[in-house]
């Protein structure tokens, strides 16, 4: 009996020993935690976050003011023009004129009375052989010119209402091809009609629409197609850096309220063509009252915005020695420009983010609560696929595409064409008054 106490006693100890020691272990390891945690040499650095803020930042200034080439190429053009017109001419003798000359000016670049109306130096001069169009003459240069100068229909013997029916054929979707075979002409005097037609539009659409007064302004762009790369005659690489440099794409800005076409332009996707279509803009938006501007994710839009609506501002100082700072070239607080970011995931669109980027929320929601609207680009992609339907070189999965980049400059006209057929041919559900 007594030899088992003993080994029960030694089992006692040895336990107690061992609890002893564990208990020792268990102290000293929390001490050690704990005096890792309080001690600042000893703390582990907490790591940043990488996901960025998603709070706006305040827009911190260009220490430089960006320039426009077109601009700076119409204020060279404004201070080259004459201060004051020329004389009026009066006619000193023989009976009064029947035909009114009032609307014709001299189009010889020489004279001085070039580009100018109702000044009396234009005279009737009857009809040249018999002709269709009335001649006119110029009693200060003695230069002759008839009624159809600066019209499509000049130095042509096609009937205008052939002219009429191809230049329609080609404003409503026809390819060249498609109208030369109609008209029973070959497809380069289409070609020919066209770039004339496109050209007096180019000039007939600036002339009218001035001081243009809108609340707010859509602007996009959207690409053509070359049939080189549809038909695999391009590599997958390449294709993809053509579309990259391919001046083929088609920019253009309208007022969602009225679907009025302000602008339209074809070229790269790139910083000058921004500037290009903001300055078009700008130049028919009335000056005192800038409207909002509303634009995809493209972050060149908001350097070609803030070119034609900044002004410096200098900032106020931090201390009381040193230089002061420089001065700054900021927004003007009447600007209000929003942006439509949109997140593509195998060419569908998965997210859709709203961005102020000039401006406040409210002042952009105060502009839009006068028609209902939240911020969207809507309306400038809906004329992109009208774009598409009426131009038959930028349509999809269509036989008219342009073999290459020759192909697409040669269907610029078309832009241009239907800038005038859509503002002033093709009635709208807009429209205050009905058409007659």
């Amino acid at each position: 009996m007594k030899g088992n106490e003993m080994i029960d006693h030694l089992r006692f100890h040895n336990l107690l020993l061992f609890g002893r020691l564990w208990l020792r272990m268990t102290v000293y390891w929390l001490w050690r935690y704990r005096r890792a945690a309080t001690d600042p040499a000893r703390r582990q650095p907490v790591k940043r976050s990488t996901r960025r803020s998603q709070d706006p930042q305040l827009f911190p200034g260009l220490t430089t003011k960006p320039s426009c080439v077109a601009c700076e190429q119409a204020q060279g053009h404004a201070d080259s023009l004459p201060e004051a017109p020329p004389p009026l001419m009066a006619a000193m003798r023989g009976r009064p004129r029947q035909v009114d000359t009032q609307q014709q000016s001299c189009p010889h670049s020489t004279c001085s009375y070039y580009g100018w109306v109702g000044l009396g130096n234009i005279r009737a001069n009857g009809h040249p052989s018999g002709g269709r169009w009335r001649q006119f003459h110029c009693l200060r240069c003695q230069g002759y010119f008839l009624k159809t100068y600066g019209t499509p229909l000049h130095g042509t013997r096609v009937a205008p209402e052939r002219l009429m029916w191809a230049v329609g054929g080609l404003a409503e979707g026809l390819g060249i091809r498609a109208v030369a075979r109609v008209c029973e002409v070959n497809p380069n005097t289409v070609l020919s009609w066209l770039v004339e037609a496109a050209d007096h539009a180019a000039a007939f659409a600036p002339y009218f629409l001035r001081d243009v007064r809108v609340t707010q302004v859509q602007l996009d762009a959207l690409f053509a197609r070359l049939s080189a790369v549809k038909a695999g005659l391009v590599r997958a690489a390449e294709a993809i850096q053509r579309f990259a440099r391919s001046p083929c794409w088609v920019w253009g800005a309208i007022h969602p309220a009225s679907n009025l076409l302000l602008a339209i332009d074809v070229g790269e996707r790139t910083l000058a063509m921004a500037l290009r279509l903001v300055h078009q803009v700008v130049q028919l938006v009335a000056p005192e009252c800038p409207p909002l501007f509303l634009t995809d994710g493209f972050k060149e839009y908001a350097t070609a915005f803030l070119t034609h609506f900044g002004r410096w501002v200098r900032s106020p100082r931090r201390q009381a020695t040193g230089p002061a700072p420089k001065p700054r070239w900021m927004p003007r607080p009447e600007l209000l420009y929003a942006q439509v970011v949109k997140s593509y995931r195998r060419r569908r669109v998965v997210h859709v983010r709203h961005r102020v980027v000039f401006g406040t929320l409210a002042g952009v929601n105060r502009v839009l609560a006068a028609t209902g609207w939240q911020i969207n680009t809507a309306f400038i992609e809906r004329v992109n696929l009208t774009i598409r339907q009426h131009v038959a070189a930028v349509g999809r999965r269509v036989i008219t595409l342009c073999k290459g980049e020759t192909g697409v400059c040669q269907h610029l006209t078309l832009y241009h064409l239907y800038h005038v057929y859509d503002n002033f041919c093709l009635p709208h559900t807009s429209l205050r008054l009905p058409l007659s």
